[in-house]
C-alpha cells in the first residue's frame, strides 16, 4: 500500500520543477537546498519513480515527473484549501509588474503564484516602470517589480540584464536610410534610452512600430518590422542581436528590482517565490 505523501515534499518538487533549480526552490520555500533535495528523494522513494533529472546546472522533469505534476498541483490545491478553512478572509495584495522586467509571461507567472497561494487575493497592474514606482510611492501598490538603469537606493535587486539591439534574422540592413525603431509605448524609458543613444551616435531613426504590450512588440520584431532595444533575456526566438554588425551604440545593462511594503507571513511567503522566479529567469 502506498504511504501518504508528505505535502512539504510535494511542494518542494513543484517549486523545483517550476524553477528548474534546487537553489531557487529553496529560496522560494524559505528553506535550504539540502532539505529540498532530501524531501524530493523521499518523495521519489515513496512513489518508486524518479521525478527529476539532476544535472550540475539544470534540473529537468523525467517523463514520470511530467505525469506527476498535474496530480501534485491538485494535491497541493486541496491541501491549501483544507489548511485555510478556518482562517480569516484572504489577504489582498496589489502587485505592479513592468513588462520591461518580465516580458510576455506575466499571466503564466501570476497564475502559478495564485495557484500556490490560494490564501492571497492578487490584483495586478501592468504599466511602465516609472508609472509603477510612482504608484508605489503613493501607496496604491503593495509590491512592484520594475526595471532600472541603476540599482537605486531602495528595493531588492533580483537580476541584472544586458541590453542589445534585436531584429529578425531576415531584416535587411539599408545603409543611408533611417533605422526602423520598435518600442513598447511612447513614455517607455527604454525607448527614450535607445533613441538618446542613437542621437548621440549621430544615427538617423524613425518610428516603425509602437506596441500596446510586450507581446505585440515581440511579434513586431519577429515579423521583421524593425529593430528594438531589449533586455537580452526577453528577445523572442528567431531574432538576433545586430548592434555590433550594424554599428549601433552600446546600451549597457539594467537591474530588475522589487519593492515591497508588506510584512505578513503570507505575503513574505509569496514574495520569496516571486523573487525566486525572477532570479531563475
Amino acid at each position: 500500500m502506498l504511504q501518504a505523501l508528505d505535502p512539504e515534499a510535494v511542494a518542494a518538487f513543484l517549486r523545483t520543477a517550476d524553477l528548474a533549480s534546487f537553489t531557487r526552490a529553496a529560496e522560494a520555500l524559505g528553506t535550504t537546498q539540502s532539505l529540498v533535495s532530501t524531501r524530493i528523494r523521499r518523495l521519489e522513494d515513496r512513489l518508486g519513480k524518479m521525478l527529476l533529472q539532476r544535472h550540475p546546472r539544470l534540473v529537468r522533469l523525467t517523463p514520470e515527473g511530467e505525469r506527476f505534476v498535474p496530480a501534485a498541483r491538485e494535491l497541493m490545491a486541496a491541501h491549501g484549501k483544507a489548511a485555510s478553512v478556518f482562517e480569516t478572509a484572504p489577504e489582498r495584495m496589489a502587485i505592479g509588474i513592468s513588462e520591461q522586467a518580465v516580458g510576455a509571461e506575466i499571466p503564466t507567472l501570476l497564475a502559478r503564484l495564485a495557484s500556490s497561494h490560494p490564501d492571497v487575493l492578487l490584483t495586478l497592474r501592468i504599466e511602465p516602470s516609472l508609472a509603477l514606482e510612482a504608484a508605489f510611492e503613493r501607496g496604491e501598490l503593495d509590491v512592484v517589480i520594475i526595471r532600472r538603469l541603476t540599482p537605486g537606493r531602495t528595493g531588492e535587486v533580483l537580476r541584472e540584464d544586458g541590453f542589445g539591439w534585436f531584429a529578425a534574422e531576415r531584416l535587411p540592413r539599408r545603409p543611408g536610410e533611417p533605422l526602423p525603431l520598435i518600442s513598447l509605448m511612447p513614455d517607455c524609458w527604454l525607448r527614450q534610452h535607445g533613441m538618446a543613444a542613437l542621437d548621440r551616435a549621430g544615427l538617423a531613426w524613425r518610428e516603425a512600430f509602437i506596441g500596446g504590450g510586450m507581446a505585440a512588440v515581440l511579434a513586431a520584431i519577429a515579423g521583421g518590422l524593425g529593430i528594438a532595444p531589449l533586455a537580452t533575456r526577453l528577445a523572442p526566438p528567431g531574432t538576433v542581436e545586430i548592434g555590433r554588425d550594424w554599428g549601433l551604440p552600446e546600451l549597457g545593462s539594467s537591474c530588475v528590482v522589487m519593492r515591497s511594503q508588506l510584512a505578513t507571513p503570507r505575503a513574505r511567503a509569496l514574495l520569496r517565490e516571486l523573487a525566486a522566479a525572477f532570479r531563475a529567469g
